[in-house]
């Protein structure tokens, strides 16, 4: 479904909308974010629920987490408030109330976790293979044709793998088979509950709900607030922005655009990313390919790094040590512009967590995503491929801009090996997916990836595949290597390590 402009897109976007235009234009919040459902379900008949009672109820769950707030419990006695702790939201400031991502349940089907089923294509043929391969005799033939006793299936698949005419199907739930940590467990009825302790909120059960029940929180109502408040704001935007915003939006029109939505300035997060690739080249090379240490994983995904952590807690020490480019672009941001916030504009659900770490709380103010910030344009009347460029895009180099596609952070620290360091060999492997990168890092726990800089990314795809991303993930590796060709520079200076030892600092 990524890529394609779907109800559940369109729902979310709407969302989006509305509660920047509350934040823009509301004399009465209160009462204006109470008629919001009704304005945004403004019909007789639901298009997409059995009512337009279920349909609000739904609308409301999303407006409250678009606005930075938690569901309302299920307590039939005491459900709450629509506006139930609007006070705490209506702020200027970074607004989080754990956790990030949520299951709405009045919107969850309760699809079938692991189910095989016989569909109407059965020919009730006579060899019945499925009968014969099926170890437990879970099938039978009713009225000419097989049926599945689901109390004696134990789910092997050998019966869907021998039909001839592909007529026995596998469901199973989107949103469980996307996450990579199994953290999408059931409540009493069959609804999918995420389990807090293990996600690491990369959003991938989100993007792959097709009911739309799972919504990140987002902070488009505080930073909204905060650019009302007459502060000044950078805006940094993530490499993967390239493209995201329509085919015939450069990156120019894309600055341009960002101010005329008002923001002060907008930088390259690809900057901090040229400073993390030349202290992880020295880093490999003094500590990686010397045989000091085993193996080193990078750490700008932090879906990723949180995984490591928690699953694999005897690679902490193998994780990078440098700031991630979102953190090190905000650090050298607020050196040059002391008195500004910062906001990371970015394809990245999990970053709003990293910025809520107590380490980097200070550093990046306000973190939005580019489906986000769509919401925002949207909601000022900006026409993107209207701008007249005004600005100019470049301030990294092509290694910073690669981090955006699965791969690039690696060939980013390869390309400054080759160039600072010749003759030294160097071994990179990379892991898109929270799957394969629990496969690379058993391969590494095995002492199969010595000598190696492993790249992790949550996404498959990479940043251009997360969550909050606006368009199909090939249209955005092209926008993206295009960008990056546009680079003056292939690799950064030698001065700019320096200048992440300087930021480390602070």
């Amino acid at each position: 479904m990524r890529g394609i402009d779907t109800p559940v897109r369109q729902r979310r976007r709407r969302v989006f909308k509305e509660v920047a235009n509350l934040a823009y234009n509301s004399k009465n919040l209160k009462d204006d974010m109470e008629a919001l459902p009704y304005k945004i379900v403004d019909y007789e008949e639901s298009e997409f629920w059995e009512s337009v009672y279920r349909d609000r109820a739904i609308i409301r769950e999303r407006i409250r987490l678009a606005m930075g707030m938690s569901l309302r419990p299920e307590n039939r006695e005491h459900p709450g408030h629509l506006t139930q702790g609007l006070e705490e939201s209506n702020i200027d400031e970074k607004y989080y109330e754990p956790p990030l991502m949520q299951v709405i349940p009045s919107a969850c089907n309760a699809c079938p976790e692991n189910r095989y089923e016989v569909t109407s294509s059965c020919m009730g043929c006579l060899a019945h293979p499925c009968q014969s391969v099926c170890p437990k005799g879970a099938i039978s033939m009713k009225n000419g044709k097989s049926v599945i006793d689901q109390e004696k299936c134990i789910k092997c698949g050998k019966c869907r793998e021998i039909c001839p005419y592909d007529a026995i199907c596998h469901k199973e739930r989107p949103c469980k088979a996307a996450c990579g940590v199994a953290a999408i467990k059931s409540d009493h009825v069959g609804r999918a509950v995420i389990d807090n302790e293990k996600c690491v909120s990369c959003g991938q059960c989100m993007v792959s709900c097709p009911f739309g029940a799972i919504a990140d929180k987002s902070q488009i109502f505080q930073l909204i607030r905060a650019m009302q408040s007459g502060r000044k704001i950078i805006a940094q935007v993530a490499p993967a922005f390239a493209g995201q915003f329509g085919p015939k939006v450069t990156p120019e029109m894309f600055k341009t655009a960002l101010k005329e939505l008002g923001f002060a300035d907008v930088y390259e997060t690809a900057l901090g990313a040229d400073m993390g690739c030349m202290a992880e080249a020295e880093h490999y090379v003094k500590e990686v390919a010397t045989g000091k240490q085993q193996f080193a994983l990078t750490s700008c995904c932090p879906s990723w790094s949180v995984m490591a952590k928690n699953l694999f807690p005897e690679t902490i020490d193998k994780i990078s040590n440098e700031l991630t480019p979102m953190v090190a672009t905000a650090r050298l941001i607020k050196q040059e512009h002391p008195d500004a916030s910062v906001v990371f504009i970015g394809p990245c659900a999990s970053k709003k967590l990293e910025a809520s770490r107590r380490t980097v709380r200070s550093d990046v103010d306000f973190v939005i995503t580019f489906e986000e910030l769509t919401g925002m344009f949207e909601a000022k009347g900006i026409l993107l491929d209207e701008i007249k460029a005004m600005d100019e895009m470049k301030d990294a180099t092509a290694a910073g801009r690669g981090y955006g596609v699965a791969g690039g952070v690696a060939n980013a620290i390869k390309d400054c090996i080759e160039k600072y360091y010749p003759g030294t060999p160097v071994n990179i492997q990379h892991a898109e997916s929270l799957a394969e990168c629990k496969k690379a890092l058993l391969l590494a726990k095995a002492g199969k990836m010595n000598g190696c800089l492993i790249e992790g990314m949550a996404c498959p795809g990479g940043c251009i595949a997360g969550a909050g991303t606006n368009i199909a993930i090939p249209v955005a590796a092209r926008a993206v290597d295009k960008f990056k060709n546009e680079a003056e520079k292939k690799v950064p200076d030698e001065s700019v390590d320096q200048e992440m030892v300087e930021l480390e600092k602070e």
